[in-house]
Order: C-alpha cells, then sequence, then structure tokens
C-alpha cells in the first residue's frame, strides 16, 4: 500500500520512523456529469476570468484576500513557509481519550514502521500506549497544511486520526431542545427498555452493507444490458409522534415479535443483492477504472 507521508514520531528524545497510510477507502461505483441528450462528458476546465485562457495545472497558483485586497502565492513561496511538522508527527501529550470529544475526529490513518529498525521503539511506544490506557494529542503536516492530530493503538498498529482544530468546530448555540421540553421518569424507563431490546449481544456492524450501492450496481448493470431495474422498496420515515408512550410501547411490541429489525433484514436479503451484482461484470470494471 503506497504511503502518504513519512517522517517520524517524535516523543521525548525518541524518534520512530514511520510511514502513512490511509486507513479508509471509498467503494461503489463513482458517477460523474455526462450530457443526457447524447452521453458526452462534462468537462471541469481551470479558466481565467479575466484573460479567457484555459491554464496549465503548473501555473496555478494560491491567492488569500484580505481588505479588499488580493495576495498571491506562488507555489515556491508556499513552499518556503516554516512547517516544523513536515517530516515529524510532534508529540505534544499523553492524556486519556475521554478528554477528546469525537466531533474533532476528522481522517483517519494507520502508522507503520519505515524500516526494520523502527520495529522495537515503534514496539515500545505502542505497547507503553496500550498498558497505560492513553492516546497521543500530536501535530503533523499534509499537503502544506498543519493538522492537530490523535494517534492511538488499533489492534498491532498505531493509528492517526486527524483532529479539527478548537476554533474549526462551530458552537451549537440556539441548537439544543427548548427547556420547557421535558420528560418524566416513566417516559426514560420505557425508553431505556426499548434500547435493551435493541441492544443483541449478536449484532455485529461488520455484517452492514451499503443498500444504495447494491441498488446503484445493479441499476447501472439493467441499463448497460437493457433490461429493466430491480425495484427496491424504500424504508419510509416515521410519522410524527402524538402520544409518545404509545410509540414507545409499540416500538417494545414490534421488537419483541422480532419484525423492528431492519439490519438484520438487510442481512438476510443481502445475498439476492450480492447474487446479483455477481452477475454485472461492466459495473463492476466501471467502478475500477474510476
Amino acid at each position: 500500500m503506497p504511503a502518504l507521508w513519512k517522517g517520524a514520531i517524535g516523543f521525548g528524545l525518541v524518534s520512530v520512523p514511520v510511514r502513512l497510510v490511509p486507513a479508509t477507502q471509498e467503494h461503489g461505483i463513482r458517477l460523474h456529469q455526462v450530457h443526457d441528450a447524447d452521453g458526452g462528458r462534462i468537462r471541469q476546465e481551470r479558466v481565467c476570468d479575466l484573460c479567457g485562457q484555459t491554464i496549465p495545472y503548473e501555473h496555478v497558483a494560491r491567492a488569500a484576500e484580505a481588505e479588499g485586497r488580493q495576495a498571491v502565492l506562488t507555489e515556491a513561496e508556499m513552499e518556503r513557509l516554516p512547517l516544523p511538522t513536515k517530516k515529524l508527527i510532534d508529540v505534544l501529550a499523553f492524556i486519556d481519550a475521554a478528554r477528546i470529544d469525537p466531533i474533532q475526529l476528522s481522517r483517519p490513518y494507520y502508522l507503520a514502521p519505515d524500516s526494520p529498525a523502527a520495529d522495537k521503539p515503534y514496539v515500545l511506544l505502542r505497547e507503553t500506549m496500550r498498558r497505560t490506557d492513553r492516546v497521543a494529542v500530536t501535530k503533523i503536516a499534509l499537503r502544506t497544511r498543519e493538522s492537530l492530530a490523535l494517534m492511538r493503538v488499533h489492534d498491532d498498529l498505531l493509528a492517526l486520526h486527524t483532529l479539527y482544530w478548537p476554533d474549526e468546530i462551530r458552537s451549537p448555540a440556539g441548537l439544543a431542545p427548548a427547556d420547557e421540553a421535558t420528560v418524566r421518569p416513566q417516559e426514560i424507563a420505557i425508553a431505556a427498555s426499548l434500547m435493551d431490546r435493541m441492544s443483541p449481544d449478536d449484532f455485529d456492524v461488520d455484517t452492514l452493507e451499503d443498500a444504495y450501492q447494491q441498488a446503484l450496481e445493479e441499476a447501472v448493470f439493467a441499463k448497460l444490458t437493457h433490461r429493466p431495474a430491480p425495484r427496491r422498496a424504500a424504508t419510509p420515515a416515521p410519522a410524527e409522534v402524538a402520544d409518545l408512550m404509545a410509540a414507545l410501547q409499540a416500538s417494545i411490541d414490534r421488537e419483541d415479535t422480532g419484525s423492528g429489525r431492519p439490519a438484520r433484514a438487510r442481512k438476510a436479503s443481502a445475498p439476492a443483492a450480492k447474487t446479483s451484482a455477481a452477475k454485472a461484470p461492466p459495473a463492476k470494471r466501471q467502478r475500477r477504472k474510476s
């Protein structure tokens, strides 16, 4: 797997050479824009609004506006900006994971040792973090932008999550329900009972599948083979509740009969969807090209 970044983790005077690898990947068919009349591909071009010319990428600079004026920065000027974390994951502190609000989490990456000589200090850092149950707050520079980051243990690897800076998190002021909205203890008790029924021990998030992508693959295959696309019934949104207690009790009754488990229903219907997708080599080939 190609590395996005190579450098070192620095904590104290210890240096651990590592490489950064994306931890996630998007799946499914990528759609692009075409002209609906003839299917021609619609291209996005870099056109200057002053001279009207299409600008090659090497002549694209960056600019910022302040006080009604524009400052243009070339790539060379951007490269000269001091960036101490360009080749260093700088550990600022080791803290309890509970101190990081999940709303700050952005993109996840894997950190792998970059050489055999890095294995021992890498394992030392990993095992010490595991046994002390701590995470590391760090900084890293990716694509000329410095990011705050969280480093943690994930199985036998160290994982890195870029974080939003504190001032990038919007204030939630005015979004919470009105103070007048209160609930009774009986309502909390019956809601807790419903949650208990919706917390099966055998629930496995790894069995969940993307029903939209399955339907999209089927639609693409049907289009390529000139067949009618299969219809899938959409799950209707719940109606607005007039009697909260009655709705909670009805939900409990539905769970008790086993009819209120959409995740398991999807799991049961997955083989048919997979079979349909497996018979669609053109759609699969199209996905690999994008």
